[in-house]
Parts: structure tokens; C-alpha cells; sequence
């Protein structure tokens, strides 16, 4: 959308209130998407409700392409708003909960990887095709948008069902079929069949708790529920009042007010910021299960914050000049760099993990429902807010913010690396910051006893 809202611009002749609109009511209509995916993937299961986020993405695409008014287009992009809101949230769900504990940190990190590689080529389609007329060229960014999502449909007939929710639906032997499939061998899988059994409450002396709704018990949490919605829900937000989105949606638009012109040279600068985002999650994959999720969120919002803050200041220092439009490019490819490595890929990957079985769909919705709220204010605001304080004084303000995401990862995020789900579970009703040394140890114990 960052390149084809400038032709949108031309051919419909939409306003700029209308142009932050379109752009933020993604993120926000992505909410309802979010929270009716947890009970949907609750009901039907964890990659159904994946195939049914994909069908009503591609609708929302159909009808964005071939739409002739503003007004069809919103609808296009409220369906496809839907269709993500599911996507963002299911997605990260399903992968935890089927993935062995040594790996889950680098497979949970795959649905970060291939948005960024459809934003890279997001931006490589929006160059390529920069160059047709202003009524068709546009339509054609849009629509290709359609072609991965129809893959999902054969990745249905092909991918299993998440054993944690077989085994919460009572089907046990279909969920050590699964196991057997992702683990290294029989006493393995019995082991997390039998931790799987006891966190759904399907073994006895777990089935001494109030049923409940779970909207309920959301409502009014434990304590070890609250510190697991206050961490999800916290890192969700934080993902993205720092301005990501805002970097995304809007390069364009900053790479003009650095100085620089041309509809090639601003689009090609976006591949260069596509680019840079989309290795640095590769980097962050190979590391989220070596050196664990805290350091690499140290990283990211350490880094974050010194390149939104030098990113303010070529922009009102340095004027239009050369070096202010270098340091700019420089500055934002440093930050999605930074976003990638942490903040991007670990924000999903801890959502999905830290939340019990019988509370994950819908908390990690929860969680989503946060990251879009902050997501779409971010986006329809940023162009009023850039008119009232400059891009220079908005960017100041996400530097700003980014600055006391430090302090919460160090306050509030624990480590999960190398612990089975049920095992960050436990860590929770303990407290972690006591009871993480003995699950380590725990862990450590039952390495050696396998070598």
C-alpha cells in the first residue's frame, strides 16, 4: 500500500484524511479479525482457521483491485483487514504449539520472516510496476497479493493439527500421532503428551479448578495470569507505538520530507528499507534459540531507539542536503534492522508461548487486539501529527517512547528460552524472577539424562 496510495492519490483523487484512512483502517478493522479468531481456531482448529484467514484475505484483495470508488475500496480493505486479523494471530498459536521446545523460538519466528518477505516484495512489485498507467498500475500492486495466500490451501491438505488443541478436544491419539512426528523419540513424546494432558486439565489432579469461561477468568485474572497479560499484552503494544508501521506505510513520505524526489527514487528507496527488514529476521531466527529472547530485545530496542532519534535529527538539522537524505535512508534501514532482529519477531514468539493451553487462542487475540489498536492509531495519525509537530518532532516522540520499552523488557519480559510451554506455565505461577533458575536447571537435568 506505501507505494500504490501514491497512484491511488492520482486516479481517485482521494484527500489526505482520506489516504490515512485507508492506510490505518487495516490495522484497526484487523482487531474484530483477532479477537473472533481465538474462539474460531478454539472451535474448528488451529490451520482451518488459518485456510478460512487466507479465503477472506484474498476477497478483500479481489475487490480492492477491481475497485472503481473510494468507498469499494475500504471495503476491500476492511476484508482484508479481517483476513490479516486472523492470519496475526493464529499463525504464531498454531506453530508453538507444534513445534519441539529446542526449535519453537526460530519456528514461531517464521510468520515474522515471510511478512517481511512479502514486504520486500511489496515494495519490488510497487517499482516494477511504477512505470504503467496511473489507473492500472496501482490494481496490479494490490492484486498480486492474492498468489501467496492461495498456497495456504494446499499447505491444508498437507500441514497437522496442533496437538495441544487434539488433546483439549479429547483426541489424544491424533495428537501423538502428531508428536511423533516432531519429536526424536517415543519416551519424548510421552512425556509431552502427559505435561500437554495435565496443563489442559485432562488428567485428575488437574480438574479441581472452577469451569469457567475463559472470557471470565480473563477478566478477572490470578496473579500468574496477570503478569502473562500484562507481559503479552505490554510487548504487543510496544511492538508497535514505536513506529514501525509509521517506517512502513510512510517511507515515502519521510524520504520527502529528507529532501529527496522522484516516485523512482522514493519507491527504490523502499526496497532498500524492505530489504535490510527482511534479512535482519533471517539474523534474528538464527539467534532467538542461541542466545535467548532478552538479549535479543535488548538490542532491538536499544538500537530502535538511537536510530529514531538520529533519524530526527537529519531530518531537523541537517536540512534537504545530501547528507541529511543519506543519513535518513541510513537511519530507517537501521531501525527496521533493529525491529527485525528483536522486537519484530520475539513479540510474537513470546505472545504465543507464555499463555496456558486452555487461555492461549484467546489471550494471544488479546495480545493481537493490542498490537492492531496501537498499529492503526499509529498509522492514521501519523500524517495529522507530522503536519502539527514535523516529521522531525514525530519521530522525536517514537525515539522517546521506544526509550521506555527498554526499562519494560528489563522489568517485565522474562527469558522462555529451552523451556516446554507447560514449563513457562509453571514459571508464571511461581514468579519467574525466583523459580527461573530451577526450571533452567530442570531442563538441564533432563539433557544430560538423554546424552
Amino acid at each position: 500500500m506505501s507505494g500504490a496510495i501514491l497512484f491511488i492519490h492520482q486516479d481517485l483523487n482521494i484527500t489526505e484524511v482520506q489516504e490515512e484512512i485507508l492506510i490505518g483502517i487495516l490495522s484497526i478493522v484487523s482487531i474484530f479479525g483477532s479477537l473472533a479468531g481465538g474462539r474460531v481456531s478454539d472451535a474448528i482448529g488451529r490451520k482451518w482457521a488459518m485456510g478460512l484467514a487466507a479465503v477472506i484475505f484474498q476477497a478483500g484483495a479481489a475487490v480492492m483491485a477491481a475497485a472503481p470508488s473510494f468507498e469499494i475500496l475500504m471495503i476491500g480493505r476492511i476484508l482484508a483487514g479481517i483476513g490479516i486479523g486472523f492470519g496475526v494471530m493464529i499463525a504464531p498459536v498454531y506453530i508453538a504449539e507444534i513445534s519441539p521446545t529446542v526449535a519453537r523460538g526460530s519456528l514461531t519466528s517464521f510468520p515474522e520472516i515471510f511478512i517481511n518477505i512479502g514486504i520486500l516484495l511489496g515494495y519490488v512489485s510497487n517499482y516494477a510496476f511504477s512505470g504503467l498507467p496511473a489507473h492500472i498500475n496501482w490494481r496490479i500492486m494490490l492484486v498480486v497479493g492474492i498468489v501467496p495466500s492461495v498456497l495456504i490451501a494446499f499447505a491444508l491438505f498437507v500441514i497437522p493439527e496442533s496437538p495441544r488443541w487434539l488433546v483439549v478436544q479429547n483426541r489424544v491419539e491424533e495428537a501423538r500421532s502428531v508428536l511423533l512426528k516432531t519429536n526424536e523419540n517415543d519416551a519424548e513424546v510421552e512425556e509431552r503428551l502427559a505435561e500437554i494432558q495435565l496443563a489442559a486439565g485432562n488428567t485428575t489432579d488437574a480438574q479441581n479448578h472452577e469451569d469457567k469461561p475463559v472470557w471470565r477468568e480473563l477478566l478477572s485474572p490470578s496473579p500468574a495470569l496477570r503478569r502473562m497479560l500484562l507481559t503479552g499484552f505490554g510487548i504487543q503494544c510496544y511492538q508497535q507505538v514505536t513506529g514501525i508501521d509509521a517506517t512502513v506505510y510512510y517511507s515515502p513520505e519521510i524520504f520527502k520530507a529528507a529532501g529527496m524526489q522522484g516516485e523512482s527514487k522514493l519507491l527504490a528507496a523502499t526496497v532498500a528499507v524492505g530489504v535490510t527488514k527482511t534479512v535482519f529476521i533471517l539474523v534474528a531466527t538464527f539467534l532467538i534459540d542461541k542466545v535467548g529472547r532478552k538479549p535479543l530485545l535488548y538490542a532491538s530496542t536499544i538500537g530502535m531507539t538511537a536510530c529514531l532519534f538520529t533519524v530526527a535529527i537529519s531530518l531537523s538539522l541537517l536540512g534537504h542536503g545530501s547528507l541529511g537524505i543519506a543519513l535518513a535512508i541510513l537511519s530507517i534501514c537501521g531501525n527496521v534492522a533493529f525491529f527485525s532482529v528483536g522486537m519484530g519477531p520475539v513479540c510474537w514468539v513470546l505472545t504465543s508461548e507464555i499463555f496456558p493451553i486452555r487461555f492461549r487462542a484467546q489471550a494471544s487475540a488479546l495480545g493481537a487486539v493490542g498490537n492492531r489498536v496501537c498499529s492503526g492509531l499509529v498509522a492514521m495519525s501519523f500524517l495529522s501529527v507530522s503536519r502539527a509537530i514535523t516529521v522531525a518532532g514525530t519521530f522525536f516522540l517514537f525515539s522517546a517512547i521506544s526509550a521506555t520499552s527498554v526499562a519494560f523488557v528489563y522489568m517485565i519480559v522474562p527469558e522462555t528460552k529451552g523451556k516446554s510451554l507447560e514449563q513457562i506455565e509453571k514459571m508464571f505461577e511461581k514468579g519467574y524472577e525466583s523459580q527461573g533458575g530451577e526450571v533452567q536447571l530442570g531442563d538441564a537435568e533432563r539433557l544430560m539424562q538423554k546424552q
